[in-house]
């Protein structure tokens, strides 16, 4: 029992242990780019291909090239509509997105959907968006004369005439230069190739990097 009461003795008297190291607080600073959202169809999702592959991602690295780092998210969706991107619209936006590149159409316009309700669909994300307080790239679309001449006539226009009533920024046609070649598009004549997509690329970006220059 005595030598108990020495033993916790012995530990009631010793002296705290005095900690050499401290840890000091550190700041984690995360860099924030600015960030861009791309509303589109299978177009933008890179049927087909790999995803770093499809133009958004290319984007994407020829921006960090050009030392304008930027988070360009891929909202494309195999066979989406206008109707299919303005139901979708609302949770896009909560991402904050400095830019919302709008490539839609294709697809209504390859089943013939109605131009005003094309057009009328196109106007809901655009107003929204600017009304959120976002910018808007409208990327033009052209289709063959499937149902007429007129009809693709008509669809063309909607785009340029879109862009200059809300002042947008505008890439008049994704696929100039790839529509209906061959070697730059798969078997089935209408997804472009990993080539293919290079060039998509190239038609977007200089309208994107003056964009992105204004707000470095």
């Amino acid at each position: 029992m005595t030598a108990l009461l020495i033993l916790l003795s012995c530990f009631s008297e010793a002296p705290p242990v005095k900690e050499e190291t401290i840890a000091k607080e550190e700041t984690v600073v995360i860099e924030e780019h600015p960030r861009v959202i791309i509303l589109g169809d299978s177009l933008t999702a890179g049927y087909g291909l790999p995803v770093d592959q499809a133009y958004p991602n290319l984007l994407q690295e020829n921006l960090l090239k050009a030392d304008l780092p930027t988070e360009i998210l891929n909202a494309g969706i195999s066979g989406d509509t206008t109707a299919g991107g303005a139901r979708r619209l609302e949770w896009l936006l909560k991402q904050k997105p400095d830019l919302l590149i709008l490539e839609l159409g294709a697809n209504d316009g390859l089943r013939g959907a109605p131009i005003k309700d094309i057009e009328q669909n196109l106007r809901s994300i655009i107003e929204e968006t600017q009304k959120q307080g976002f910018e808007v790239l409208l990327v033009g679309m052209r289709i063959p004369p499937n149902y007429g001449e007129d009809y693709a006539l008509e669809f063309a226009d909607i785009y340029p005439k879109l862009a200059q009533e809300y002042s947008l920024l505008f890439v008049p046609f994704l696929l100039k230069d790839v529509a209906g070649d061959p070697t730059l598009n798969q078997a089935d004549g209408i997804h472009p190739t990993s080539e293919g997509h290079k060039i998509l690329a190239q038609n977007v970006f200089p309208t994107l990097i003056e964009w992105r220059k204004k707000i470095k």
